[in-house]
């Protein structure tokens, strides 16, 4: 009896150390993912670097990294790089796939003690250990995303209405970065300060569309240009624009709430399968364990996965609709 509760006993710490270490690698990733430099880090880089006597070229690729077609190298590792500074985080890619590698471990960690075979297990935490990160970094970069064109309307007015006054488009657009709140107002700063530094106004708001890469900003970025080379009325430009994007929003919100049915729908049926194979391996035990060894078992359980994240797909297809 004594042994019994002494492998009980062992068996809880364990389940209980793996629980921590998950628990501690994935609040490590959320803290790598949310961390962001701060207006005084930026400040004292900046100085430093003329303190240094940096070239005019280094100080600006400060505020303008290159692209990813401008990076070169490995362009996945490129493509990260590109996502961390469009996430407004200051990580470099290798800090940040070691924390997605650490979250695999923990996890694969968890699932030795479950009844899944350890080539499926080490499947599984490869899989999420490599998409899990990649899904919260998409995430803020979305996040930040749909606050930035919330906000380009208000910050297309502001700068229409300075050009109507009579201001120079180069004030119009400090007064953006000055009164606007985050995302927009750094981004806007950002653009002031390219200018400042000796960029062209096309050029900076081409960089800007590229950098957020919105269609939106796209379309802001070759009415600067156009204007710019032709000379027209660029204050009617910006006006008739932020109408545009106005009613973009408003037409994307009424085509998601005319198809929040049949999104609820397929979150449901992409999830249905997953909570119906956690809660029979949680109920039953046996029910997947003792087929593991039948030959056919791999063949049918790599078709259901992949049946089921073909659904997942499908669903996802039908329901999501680009305005």
């Amino acid at each position: 009896m004594g042994t019994l509760i002494s492998e009980q006993t062992l068996i809880f710490l364990i389940y209980c150390g793996v629980a921590v270490g998950v628990l501690i690698a994935f609040t490590s990733l959320v803290t790598l993912a949310s961390r962001r430099e701060t207006t005084g880090e930026v400040r004292s880089r900046r100085l430093r670097m003329i303190r240094e006597g940096r070239s005019l070229e280094e100080r600006l690729a400060l505020l303008k990294p290159p692209s990813v077609d401008e990076a070169g190298g490995f362009r996945p590792w490129a493509r990260l790089t590109h996502m961390l500074r469009r996430a407004d985080l200051t990580i470099s890619p290798a800090a940040f796939v070691a924390g997605g590698v650490v979250f695999g471990l923990a996890l694969f960690a968890g699932l030795l003690l479950t009844p899944l075979i350890v080539p499926v297990s080490a499947a599984v935490a490869l899989a999420l250990g490599l998409l899990v990160p990649i899904a919260v970094l998409q995430m803020r970069i979305d996040r930040k995303t749909k606050a930035l064109i919330a906000q380009l309307p208000d910050a297309l007015e502001l700068m229409a209405r300075g050009l109507r006054v009579g201001h120079p488009l180069n004030t119009s657009i400090a007064s953006v970065a000055q009164e606007m709140p985050d995302p927009i107002g750094s981004e806007f700063g950002i653009i002031f300060d390219q200018i400042n530094y000796g960029d062209d106004l096309p050029e900076a708001f081409q960089d800007f569309a590229e950098r957020m890469d919105v269609e939106d900003l796209h379309y802001l970025s070759a009415s600067i240009g156009i204007q710019h080379g032709t000379g027209s009325d660029l204050a009617h430009v910006i006006e008739l624009l932020a109408k545009v994007v106005r009613s973009r929003i408003m037409l994307r919100k009424k085509v998601k709430a005319i198809s929040a049915e049949g999104r609820i729908s397929a979150i449901i049926l992409s999830c249905l399968p997953l909570v119906m194979f956690g809660a029979t391996s949680v109920l039953s035990p046996n029910y997947y364990a003792g087929v593991y060894d039948d030959p056919a078992f791999v063949p049918m359980a790599t078709a259901i996965v992949v049946m089921t994240i073909a659904n997942a797909l499908i669903l996802r297809k039908l329901v999501n609709f680009h305005v």
